[in-house]
């Protein structure tokens, strides 16, 4: 059997580090999308207040298997 693969890009957001910003865009994109298989971080920004990082975003490429109506 064959299989296909979507791709979506994903922001997560956290106010410790890269890490937890990661994890959270995993953790929210599971709740919906079903057989995750793989997680790319594409892009990483921090946002700065008063020369502090106030917060942590990761954009994140998710990779799932798509199913078919009979799985």
């Amino acid at each position: 059997m064959r299989m296909v693969f979507k791709y979506i890009d994903i922001l997560g957001e956290s106010a410790k580090s890269f890490e937890d910003a990661v994890q959270n865009a995993i953790t929210e994109t599971a709740r919906t999308v079903k057989d995750i298989r793989t997680a790319e971080v594409m892009k990483m920004n921090a946002i700065v207040n008063s020369d502090k990082i106030v917060e942590y975003q990761a954009v994140v490429r998710v990779a799932f298997k798509v199913r078919r109506k009979e799985e």
